[in-house]
């Protein structure tokens, strides 16, 4: 049977390219690399003290006495970055109900490997710095940046298994779990009881329309932001914990099952081709009712928690991520710059990422393999396992979001950064680089996922 879909100019030469970018596995790593490269770039530039003041350049929201009065950079750090939290959560429940986490004999080694590359990172950066605000540092080497670590898994394509992929994901949701909780129970600052009932009440009145059968997004949108988003930010609870917990009310069921939804389909279908032409380039109003009900049933067949997180993936993907880069990746590199690199705080932070990953990660998995309580996943091997351990110790986002956290004081925090920029790249590459050359004459069978 013979059909035209019209293609535009518009089509050809935009949305389809587009589309098509956004939609690569590898692409949200690169706009986040670039993004972090331009971020440096301005920052030793002749527009260096442009760039940091920009920043701080403050917005007002509110009405009457109630206004916050922040800085770009605050509003980037609490405010958007507690999306990129959200999708964290709505992400974390798929793979606890339906995913790798759902699976306890599955997810054993990988969870297990991440929690040995949480706990010997911060081991090792506590050992160069015992007391003092740097000692508050211990956080930072403990995350793993997902989207920089499977991207360069992604670059490597059919030399590296999908096993391995699938273990590097699943280590670094637990690694992600592992950095909220931190975040929540260490890196708060003095809690306001008032504001965090008033959080808790949003949070059970989101609990109760998931219970009731509520499946509106936005109105899960409008209480999350405007409630429990709101307590939070005043209560001393980091808000982005606010992010995570509205991701965990989200609905995660379907309204009608497959074969219902086959059937009603297959029912639409027939009638919309057996409905009368118009012999006009619009439908007719039969033809547009039967739309609007295929329309409906799909929305019905997908669970609102997965239509948000592929709703909000390109939005904190193009724009959270890229705006947090651009607004924290830039260090002013000076005389003052070199000597950050030998502070405790920055070789704490580089032996942790690069040294406490590797060997909590690789040190776990292979004790657990040798005491045969786990196996490692099929086609995937202890070089491969190896490359793991180095690509996870890429910390960016997390590692840069913790350290502004865990330091007031601006000379700690830029130390932090540097070492932070100086483990992620180095670890990136040795990671990519062992993974390339050792893989370099076996090609796995796998499907990517555009």
């Amino acid at each position: 049977m013979k059909y035209r879909i019209k293609i535009t100019p518009v089509d050809k030469w935009v949305i389809q390219p587009v589309n098509r970018f956004i939609n690569k596995s590898t692409t949200g790593g690169i706009v986040l690399f670039v993004s972090a490269v331009i971020a440096l770039l301005l920052a030793n530039s002749p527009w260096q003290e442009v760039y940091h003041r920009f920043w701080e350049y403050h917005i007002k929201f509110g009405v009457g006495d109630y206004v916050l009065d922040k800085s770009l950079h605050y509003w980037i750090n609490d405010g958007l970055m507690a999306v990129f939290f959200f999708v964290v959560g709505l992400e974390l429940k798929r793979e606890i109900i339906g995913g790798e986490l759902s699976n306890p004999r599955n997810a054993l080694l990988p969870v297990a490997a991440g929690l040995g590359g949480m706990i010997f990172p911060a081991l090792f950066y506590l050992a160069f710095n015992t007391t003092g605000e740097a000692q508050n540092g211990w956080g930072i080497p403990m995350a793993t940046d997902i989207a920089f670590a499977l991207g360069v898994l992604f670059l490597l394509g059919d030399r590296v298994p999908t096993s391995l992929k699938l273990f590097l994901t699943v280590l670094a949701i637990a690694d992600d779990i592992g950095a909220v909780l931190v975040i929540a129970f260490f890196y708060t600052s003095d809690i306001s009881f008032i504001s965090l009932i008033v959080g808790s009440a949003f949070l059970l009145l989101l609990i109760l329309s998931n219970v009731l059968g509520v499946r509106n997004t936005s109105y899960y949108g409008a209480l999350g932001v405007g409630g429990l988003w709101m307590a939070f930010l005043v209560s001393g609870v980091h808000p982005t914990i606010a992010g995570v917990l509205a991701a965990f009310t989200i609905p995660a069921n379907v309204k009608i099952d497959e074969i219902g939804f086959t059937a009603k389909m297959k029912m639409y279908m027939e009638k919309f081709k057996n409905a009368d032409p118009n012999d006009a380039p619009t439908v007719t109003s039969k033809q547009l009712h039967l739309l609007e009900d295929m329309r409906t049933l799909s929305k019905l067949a997908m669970t609102p928690l997965q239509r948000l997180e592929h709703a909000l993936h390109p939005f904190v993907s193009f724009i959270v991520m890229p705006l947090f880069a651009l607004a924290n990746a830039g260090v002013t590199l000076s005389s003052e710059t070199a000597s950050s690199t030998t502070s405790y705080v920055a070789i704490g932070i580089v032996v942790g990422l690069l040294v406490g990953k590797f060997v909590g990660i690789v040190g776990i998995t292979s004790l657990l393999v040798k005491l045969k309580i786990a196996t490692l996943p099929e086609g995937m091997n202890f070089k491969h396992l190896i490359g793991a351990g180095f690509l996870a110790s890429i910390g960016f986002t997390m590692s840069l979001f913790v350290a502004n956290l865990a330091f007031e004081d601006n000379g700690l925090i830029q130390q932090a950064k540097i070492g932070i920029l100086i483990a992620s790249l180095i670890g990136g590459l040795i990671g990519f680089l062992f993974l390339y050359f050792n893989e370099s004459d076996q090609k796995y069978d796998i499907t990517e996922h555009e």
